[in-house]
């Protein structure tokens, strides 16, 4: 990390949010928390080692995802920096199309960072059974594809090499010409297929100017207009939109607060906000203690631009389908108006059941949807065993939106329902 910060500027809050393709354990993601870089770590399913569930008991992001066939569920230019320490990824293979599809999520002026085969070939062509002719010609072709993408090598030492992406197009210099994407929306992701193309950068007027916008630094980002807002790219979002969901926000997590004084600790350090919104729930709670998985629905407006631009990360997700995640891994869910949205989609029971797959015992819950559907969810909650609490809006009883809180009951088979050692009440008391 120390040597990565030589070459990137990690401690001046320009580098915030990064992706490490295929964690392992998520170590690296867990080094970067404490520089306040926030990383989006993903590895496959795997059956004997569970890498993503060991990442998040230790607190660290992570999804259960593949480099393969399907776009990544990010909007384009998301990361400012982007990672692979031995991760296995055939970069070279498919003409580059998985090169292709990190630089579609890599902002303007980001980094990617390769660690291992084939950097050092010179010394490890031995051990990795290799030759090195064949070494050799594996970098030349990801330094190529590289160059095709607008990225240029600023760094290699040891088993490190350090490229960067070209804040435009302007200042590109490449030496064949490439096939270019035509998709009509780059924020439609969801089960959309990776295609052998070049994500275009967006306008600019001038060789200075950084492609979709210049980031404040953070923590200043976080509130600050995000570029895709003041470029009006958002549908009915604007400045004073944005700025009323800022104060909208802070004001409701400082309900919750009053709830269970405890939101925002370490208490409930993996956060998860099924309606992201525009980020506003996790930029209020935003705190070292813990983070927060933003996720927007794939049936909603696409804002998960703005969401990354603040310094924050997320994923788009269908919630009529189960998270890519292990069980018992978030210790706080919140569900703004997912009941309501989803209610001619799905069964409210199989929402729920998820819900409490991926929440871990003595975990919180808080629902905030209209009385009618609050009233039926609440019958489900407590016959899974979540201890339950229907409040008022922050505004008073008089506004038909409600809030229910919930705790998770600790209970395993053949215990007696009514013995349990957890309660809304006493979490409150905590």
């Amino acid at each position: 990390i120390d040597e990565l910060a030589s070459v990137i500027p990690i401690k001046d809050g320009s580098v915030r949010t990064a992706l490490d393709t295929g964690c392992g354990v998520a170590s690296w993601g867990a080094y970067m928390l404490k520089r306040n870089v926030l990383t989006m770590s993903f590895a496959p399913r795997d059956n004997h080692e569970a890498q993503v569930q060991f990442a998040l008991e230790r607190g660290v992001p992570a999804i259960i995802a593949v480099l393969g066939s399907i776009l990544l569920p990010y909007p384009p230019r998301a990361f400012d920096m982007a990672q692979c320490s031995r991760c296995l990824i055939p970069w070279t293979a498919n003409e580059g199309t998985y090169l292709m599809e990190v630089d579609r999520v890599l902002r303007p002026g980001g980094y990617w960072v390769l660690s291992g085969p084939p950097i050092n070939w010179k010394t490890y062509y031995k051990t990795w059974n290799r030759t090195r002719a064949d070494l050799k010609a594996e970098q030349k072709r990801i330094e190529d594809i590289a160059e095709s993408l607008c990225w240029e090598k600023k760094y290699e030492k040891g088993d490190t090499a350090i490229f960067r992406k070209k804040i435009n197009d302007r200042s590109c210099d490449r030496s064949t010409p490439v096939n270019t994407c035509k998709r009509k929306d780059s924020d439609d992701v969801w089960y959309k297929e990776i295609e052998t193309c070049v994500t275009p950068f967006p306008k600019v007027s001038n060789e200075e100017e950084v492609a979709g916008g210049k980031l404040k630094k953070f923590p200043e980002r976080l509130f600050a207009l995000p570029p895709s807002v003041s470029k009006g790219l958002v549908s009915g979002v604007d400045a004073e939109t944005y700025q009323e969901d800022v104060k909208l926000w802070k004001k409701r997590v400082g309900r919750y607060k009053r709830i269970n004084s405890l939101i925002g600790s370490t208490r409930y350090r993996n956060v998860m906000d099924m309606n992201a919104g525009l980020g506003g729930f996790a930029a209020a709670l935003e705190s070292p203690k813990s983070w927060v998985m933003n996720v927007v629905p794939t049936i909603t407006k696409k804002t998960l631009s703005v969401v990354y631009e603040r310094g924050l990360i997320g994923i788009y997700h269908d919630w009529c389908e189960g998270f890519s995640t292990y069980p018992r891994t978030y210790d706080f869910i919140h569900a703004n108006g997912v009941f309501s949205m989803y209610q001619h989609s799905c069964k409210i029971e199989d929402i729920l059941l998820e819900m409490d797959r991926i929440l871990r015992p003595e975990g919180i819950v808080i629902i905030r949807d209209e009385v009618d559907v609050l009233n039926d969810v609440r019958k489900i909650a407590n016959g899974m065993r979540w201890d339950t609490k229907l409040m008022d809006h922050e505004d008073g009883p008089l506004v038909p939106e409600k809030i229910l809180y919930a705790v998770k009951q600790y209970w395993v088979a053949g215990d007696d329902a009514n013995n349990q050692s957890s309660s809304a009440d006493s979490s409150e008391e905590e």
